[in-house]
């Protein structure tokens, strides 16, 4: 099923059109600072905020070079008021600089300034370019790194610089949202007719945009081998984008959130076309079709999976020696990578070392693992393929066009007899054909040799269901004794698997005796299917309780009832993103004891949500002898719009407020 929702708002803008809206202007200037700028008492901002950002400011623009082409200079200058302790992480500035081979991305004019308001007078601290750093970042990135100096609650800072790049694929792109809410942020992008970029925008705040035209000359020069310089000027049409977002609040991380970097209002851009005059025009941007060949020629990617691979032979033999089934083969190659391989724990879609190097050191990242794993299944002669997608904490990935640094992660994909598989044997925990949760994010990509194929990977598919019932009566005055059983869902039961590998069976237990209230004894304790990684986890135990008092409260629920809302915020400006949908039904049998009478029962109820988007039901039945209660919540679908957000609000409420409601027991005189 195709996710719609997850696209970004994509727009390709044709320089040709789209002209001047009306915007106001900011006027800033570096170092110009009074003491009425340290008062906001005015300004419209989250007054719990840690800091504000006064005014953030970026330009991009094309020049011509002296190497016989065009570099993007890229301005910032952003300024900040520290409210408390709190924000001063606002004075650490990192920027990131890409270099490939000899070439590197160049920061230049770094200013940075700390301001403080002593006895009406404004004081400057000045950073010392001593304090300046440069630290590799991985292979392609390095970042300079600074922190103004002399901070402190109310003080303001400001800092500008300027990035100089010849990687014209690398125009900036923009945030107008981050930690601090934004008084005013502002971008602007002069495009030439030269390059054709695809414009990617998200986010929920809404955002001024306009678009002016004009004529600009570029100069080229380039040196030749005689010594000569050779000079030409080029005249263009130019696009001048200017964005603009006021009063910008902060996206705070809530409950039920895939990334909260997927809702944070930004511009990015993808380098689409040249457009020279009198030249054809050049495609930059590829296709998913070229991606995908690229991929698998890559030597750091797929190149090993077009190979015999016969260093395999004498460590696949003992495991799949007498088996014919392709099916039973690819089960036991997955479980034997998956229990003998460690995984290093980083993500990211290329190898870090050979399949022979993984092999023999038994470990190595996700994407090391999971190709060793397509490569093993492959020599067996089974179709098995790696599958790019992005995790989701990463964010969503671009269906429309092939950004491959969207993606983060690598399964292994396998098909027999037209039926699809996914693993990922990088996780000790999961069955066969399961991914975690988190995989669940939408648009991914099968890669073959000439051909990236879009799956999806829906959080809707999977469905969490849980069965819990319990039984209650008592064999004495004073004394109930009882037996609770779970059937968890498969999400449910990974985490349970976790806990007790991390704590052992026995905390785990003790853990949920602590959980309850009152005196509780448990007993006969079991946890069925704990090894079995395909089956569901089932949790039993027998329970007694003390119970004497003349008029008794108690939850029919147990501990198994809602006992706060997820979404406590009264408002939402981004979407909820369950990892699932769930079915969770709980069944409550209990014998009223001889020497007590029911005085308080709660009433049955349903509650839909929604045409067929779910309901809550709560059916309560009491015969002289026996109270039975059926509780079940179930919704179907894990992604709701903002505008939902209060239906599902109040939905919820409603029912943490009906699990919280007692039974009220007297006793009989």
């Amino acid at each position: 099923m195709k996710i719609k929702h997850l696209l970004p708002l994509i727009v390709l803008f044709s320089f040709a059109q789209n002209y001047l809206i009306a915007q106001d202007k900011l006027n800033i200037k570096f170092g110009k600072i009074t003491p009425a700028d340290f008062d906001l008492s005015k300004q419209k901002y989250d007054t719990g905020a840690a800091a504000v950002i006064i005014a953030d400011i970026g330009s991009s623009e094309f020049d011509g070079n002296n190497d016989g082409w065009f570099s993007l200079d890229y301005k910032r200058h952003t300024r900040i008021k520290i409210i408390n302790k709190n924000g001063m992480d606002a004075a650490n500035v990192e920027i990131p600089l890409y270099f490939s081979g000899q070439r590197e991305e160049k920061v230049q004019n770094i200013k940075a300034v700390t301001y403080t308001l002593e006895g009406g007078k404004v004081i400057e601290t000045e950073l010392d370019k001593k304090s300046i750093f440069k630290d590799k970042y991985d292979k392609n990135y390095m970042k300079v790194k600074f922190t103004l100096p002399g901070v402190k609650e109310g003080c303001i800072i400001e800092y500008s610089y300027n990035l100089v790049s010849d990687f014209l694929q690398n125009l900036q792109p923009w945030e107008f949202q981050g930690d601090y809410p934004v008084l005013w942020s502002q971008y602007e992008v002069k495009m030439p007719e030269f390059f054709n970029y695809v414009f990617l925008s998200q986010g929920h705040f809404p955002l001024e945009h306009s678009v002016e035209t004009s004529r600009s000359a570029y100069n080229i020069s380039r040196s030749n081998t005689a010594g000569s310089t050779s000079h030409t000027s080029l005249s263009a049409s130019v696009a001048w984008h200017k964005w603009i977002a006021r009063n910008v609040p902060v996206l705070k991380e809530e409950s039920f959130t895939s990334s909260i970097h997927n809702h944070i209002s930004k511009v990015e851009f993808q380098l689409s076309q040249y457009r020279f005059p009198e030249q054809p025009v050049e495609d930059i941007m590829g296709t998913w079709s070229k991606l995908a060949t690229l991929l698998m020629k890559n030597e750091d990617f797929g190149a090993s999976l077009t190979k015999s691979n016969n260093w395999l032979d004498d460590e696949l033999k003992p495991i799949t020696q007498g088996v014919s089934d392709k099916l039973e083969k690819t089960r036991k190659i997955y479980a034997y990578v998956r229990d003998r391989f460690t995984c290093t724990g980083k993500r990211g879609i290329l190898l870090s070392a050979s399949l022979k190097t993984t092999d023999k050191n038994k470990n190595g990242y996700v994407a090391d693992i999971n190709i060793l794993l397509a490569a093993m299944l492959r020599h067996e002669d089974i179709d098995a393929y790696p599958v790019l997608l992005s995790t989701r904490g990463h964010g969503y990935t671009n269906e429309i066009y092939p950004l491959v640094n969207r993606f983060n992660y690598v399964i292994c994909g396998v098909t027999i007899n037209d039926k699809t598989y996914t693993l990922d044997a990088t996780d000790p925990s999961l069955g066969f054909n399961r991914l975690a949760d988190e995989c669940y994010n939408g648009h991914a990509r099968a890669i073959f040799p000439d051909i990236a194929q879009a799956v999806y990977f829906n959080p809707d598919s999977l469905n969490e269901k849980k069965l819990v019932t319990v039984f209650i009566r008592s064999n004495k005055p004073g004394e109930w004794t009882g037996h609770f059983t779970s059937n968890m869902g498969y999400y449910e039961s990974l985490n349970t698997r976790s806990k007790i590998k991390d704590k052992g069976e026995e905390t785990f237990f003790k853990n949920i005796q602590a959980s309850y209230t009152g005196e509780m004894e448990l007993a006969d304790k079991k946890v069925e299917n704990l090894k079995e990684l395909d089956q569901t986890i089932k949790v039993e135990y027998d329970f007694t309780m003390k119970q004497d008092e003349d008029i008794i409260y108690f939850s029919p629920m147990m501990n198994e009832g809602y006992k706060e809302n997820y979404f406590k915020a009264a408002e939402r400006s981004y979407p909820v993103e369950m990892p699932y949908v769930f079915d969770e039904t709980y069944i409550f049998n209990f014998d009223i004891p001889a020497d007590y009478t029911v005085e308080d029962l709660p009433k049955s109820t349903k509650v839909n949500f929604g045409e067929a988007d779910g309901f809550f039901e709560y059916i309560i039945d009491k015969t002289p002898e026996a109270i039975r209660l059926r509780s079940r919540l179930k919704l179907n679908r894990s992604y709701y719009e903002p505008e939902e957000y209060n239906d599902l609000r109040e939905f919820f409420s409603y029912v943490v407020k009906k699990h919280a409601e007692p039974i009220v027991l007297k006793k009989k005189k």
